[in-house]
C-alpha cells in the first residue's frame, strides 16, 4: 500500500529541489532521512519535512512500521511563479521571478519484509513416496 505526502507552494525553485529528490529515490526511509539530515541545503530541509510527513501518514493511517518503508517515488513539480519588481539603474525596474515548487513523496513497504510479517498459511506435509527403483540394467 502506497502512502504519500505533498508539500505545495514551497518557496524554492523546482530545479533546486529536484537535485535533492534524485538522491533519495529508492532508498530505505532511514537512509533517506540520514542523507537529508546531513545535506546542507534549504531544499533538503523542505524534502525532509515532506518525507517525515509521509512516514507519519504511513504509521498512523496505514499501520505500517517505519523501518519497513522505502521511498518509492519523489517528484517535484513547478508551482506558480510570483512576479515581483525591483528598482534598477536610471529609473527602470527589473523583474524578479520568485519560483515555487510542489513536492510529492510516496513511500511503500518493502515486499520481502511485509511477506515475512504476515501470518504463514498452514503447510500440508508432502505425501509419502516409495523409494525410487534402480534401473533394470543395474540390478544386483
Amino acid at each position: 500500500m502506497d502512502v504519500q505526502a505533498i508539500t505545495k507552494y514551497a518557496r524554492m525553485s523546482h530545479q533546486k529541489v529536484r537535485e535533492i529528490t534524485r538522491e533519495i529515490q529508492g532508498l530505505p526511509v532511514g537512509r533517506a532521512l540520514d542523507v537529508l539530515r546531513f545535506t546542507p541545503r534549504k531544499s533538503a530541509r523542505i524534502v525532509l519535512k515532506t518525507l517525515r510527513s509521509a512516514v507519519a501518514n504511513a504509521e498512523n493511517n496505514a499501520n505500517l512500521a517505519a523501518d519497513t518503508l522505502v521511498v518509492k517515488e519523489a517528484v517535484v513539480g513547478a508551482g506558480p511563479t510570483f512576479k515581483r519588481w525591483k528598482a534598477s539603474a536610471r529609473g527602470m525596474a527589473a523583474p524578479r521571478l520568485r519560483r515555487t515548487a510542489h513536492v510529492k513523496i510516496v513511500v511503500a513497504p518493502v515486499e520481502g519484509r511485509v511477506a515475512s510479517a504476515a501470518p504463514k498459511a498452514a503447510v500440508k506435509p508432502a505425501p509419502e513416496t516409495k523409494p525410487a527403483e534402480p534401473p533394470k540394467g543395474e540390478q544386483k
